[in-house]
C-alpha cells in the first residue's frame, strides 16, 4: 500500500540520519505538539467557487461553496541532522469548513448549509535554523505532506420540501499530496522546552474533491459539478517536550541483591 510504503521510506530516512552521526557528534531529536487555526486565501488558491445550472433544458440554479476557519492539530517529530538543519515530520487531523449557498433566481428561492471535511497527514520538511540570540531561533522549512481522507462528504437542504438541494463532496483519490511551507520563530529552554510559533501554507496538488449538486423538484433534476482547491494559510503554535538527561546510576549485570 503507499501510505505503508511512505511511513516505511520516512522512518528508514530518519533512523539513517540518526545513525549518521557519531556518539560525539549526534544531534537530539524533539518530539511536540501542535496546534493551528487554519484560514482561506486568495493569495495561493481559490477560496470561493460558483457553479451554474444553465442547460435550457434543465432549470436554472446557482451555488457557491465558500472556505472559511478550520483547524488542525498533531503530533510532530523533529530529527536533528546538524546543529542547523533537521527534518520534521509527525501527523496532524485536518478539517476544512465550508458554507454553501444556492439559489434558483428565477424564483427567487434561496437556502444556505455548510460541510466540513476532515483529512489526516504526514508532512516531510527540511527544516532549516538561523540563531537569533541565545534562545532565540528562527527557522524555514519546506516539504511535502502526504494526505488521506478517510470518506465523501455531503449535505441535504429542504430534503422534506418541494425545492430539495444536496451537495455532496466527491473523493477522486483518498491519498494526496501536498506542497508544504513554513517559518516562524521559537524560543529555547533547557528544562521547559521549545515554545513555537509561525506560519504555514498549504497548496494541494490536486483539488481535494469534486462538489457535486443537485437540485429536485417535482420529478425534475438537475446537477453541476466543480473542484475544489482547498489551499490554507495557517498560525502555528508548537510545544516541544525537553529532553531529560538520565543522571542516575545504572545497575550493574548481576544478581538481585536485597
Amino acid at each position: 500500500m503507499p501510505m505503508k510504503t511512505f511511513l516505511f521510506v520516512l522512518v528508514a530516512l530518519i533512523s539513517f540520519g540518526a545513525s549518521g552521526q557519531s556518539k560525539k557528534e549526534r544531534v537530539p531529536s524533539y518530539f511536540g505538539l501542535q496546534v493551528r487555526p487554519v484560514f482561506p486565501t486568495r493569495f495561493i488558491g481559490e477560496s470561493e467557487l460558483t457553479v451554474n445550472q444553465d442547460d435550457p433544458e434543465s432549470i436554472f440554479f446557482t451555488t457557491t461553496i465558500s472556505q472559511k476557519v478550520g483547524y488542525s492539530f498533531g503530533a510532530t517529530v523533529r530529527a536533528g541532522l546538524t546543529k542547523l538543519i533537521a527534518i520534521e515530520t509527525g501527523i496532524n487531523f485536518t478539517q476544512r469548513n465550508f458554507d454553501i449557498t444556492m439559489s434558483l433566481p428565477d424564483s427567487s428561492i434561496n437556502g444556505t448549509n455548510d460541510i466540513s471535511f476532515i483529512s489526516y497527514d504526514v508532512p516531510i520538511n527540511a527544516l532549516f535554523y538561523i540563531r537569533l540570540a541565545e534562545q532565540w531561533y528562527m527557522n524555514a522549512s519546506l516539504g511535502v505532506a502526504i494526505n488521506f481522507a478517510p470518506t465523501h462528504v455531503g449535505v441535504q437542504t429542504n430534503p422534506i420540501g418541494y425545492h430539495y438541494f444536496t451537495h455532496t463532496g466527491i473523493l477522486d483519490n483518498k491519498v494526496g499530496f501536498d506542497l508544504n511551507a513554513n517559518i516562524g520563530f521559537e524560543f529555547r529552554t533547557e528544562k521547559s522546552g521549545f515554545f513555537y510559533l509561525g506560519g504555514s501554507g498549504r497548496v494541494p496538488f490536486a483539488p481535494i474533491f469534486t462538489l457535486a449538486t443537485n437540485y429536485r423538484y417535482q420529478g425534475y433534476s438537475s446537477s453541476t459539478y466543480g473542484e475544489i482547491d482547498g489551499s490554507f494559510l495557517s498560525i502555528d503554535f508548537k510545544y516541544f517536550f525537553p529532553n531529560i538527561k538520565n543522571k542516575g546510576t545504572q545497575p550493574l549485570n548481576g544478581p538481585i541483591v536485597q
